[in-house]
């Protein structure tokens, strides 16, 4: 585990490694290019490149860190990958449980698998639980996050790639935006940015502008840290609030009873 650039966490922990690709957003994966490099270079676990991989001897790093610290689960992976033995899963959320001073936001393309793990378990208080969705075609990860109980659930829009259109944002607390990076990546129009970001203020939530990536706000291509993160005149760095919200479904029929 280390430190990390990822702008709105502070940390990774990575207790598998390797994925495949799911849907249009994994086209210019980072993490497979990341693992081919470290492939190169001989770091211990990148033996196979991108293949999937469980690595037990990790399971206990965020134990030995006592400062409470944001983690991000698996940024060189997808905790619910196809091949992920819910055996181990359980291990790790294990570990989860086991170190309440930490917050582990949890970040997947795979819904379904999300959906079935969780529907015999409790997500632990201290998880951020979130989907991707890159463009109108996967926004229905969306219903499937609103309907587990956790104590925040979070969108993560990057890369986005295309008008995502409206947006049903009740049950979310946090939505992540941001464009590709990368030799190949895909331009953001501010259009769609613009979007998202309006509709987050309207239905209250939490909105955090990542990054332009490679293509800049004026559609020329630069280093992505010259192009910034500035949206709208200003820079967007709100964070959910951590207290217990539920489904608005579940909320409403607590009411009732």
């Amino acid at each position: 585990m280390k430190t990390t650039k990822i702008e709105w966490t502070e940390s990774t922990w990575n207790p598998s490694i390797g994925c495949s690709k799911k849907t249009a957003g994994c086209k210019n994966c980072y993490a497979e290019v990341m693992a081919r490099r470290l492939q190169a270079m001989g770091v211990v676990g990148y033996e196979d490149g991108f293949e999937f991989k469980i690595l037990p001897e990790r399971l206990q790093q965020p134990t030995t860190i006592k400062k409470p610290t944001k983690f991000f689960v698996n940024s060189m992976s997808d905790l619910f990958h196809e091949k992920m033995p819910f055996g181990y899963l359980d291990k790790v959320f294990e570990t989860i449980k086991n170190t309440p001073q930490h917050h582990y936001q949890i970040l997947t393309k795979r819904e379904k698998i999300l959906q079935k793990y969780f529907s015999k378990r409790t997500v632990p208080s201290n998880v951020w639980l979130g989907v991707t969705v890159e463009n109108e075609s996967t926004k229905h990860r969306i219903d499937v996050l609103r309907n587990i109980e956790a104590t925040v659930r979070f969108i993560s829009i990057e890369p986005l790639i295309s008008d995502v259109g409206k947006l049903d944002l009740s049950g979310i607390q946090w939505v992540i935006v941001g464009g590709e990076s990368g030799v190949s990546a895909r331009p953001m129009n501010p259009q769609w940015a613009i979007n998202v970001q309006r509709q987050c203020a309207e239905q209250k939530v939490a909105f955090f502008f990542k990054q332009w990536g490679t293509w800049g706000a004026d559609g020329i291509r630069r280093n992505k840290k010259e192009n910034g993160n500035i949206l709208l005149g200003r820079i967007w760095k709100e964070e959910p609030k951590t207290q217990k919200n539920l489904c608005p479904d579940i909320k409403i029929k607590r009411r009732v009873t």
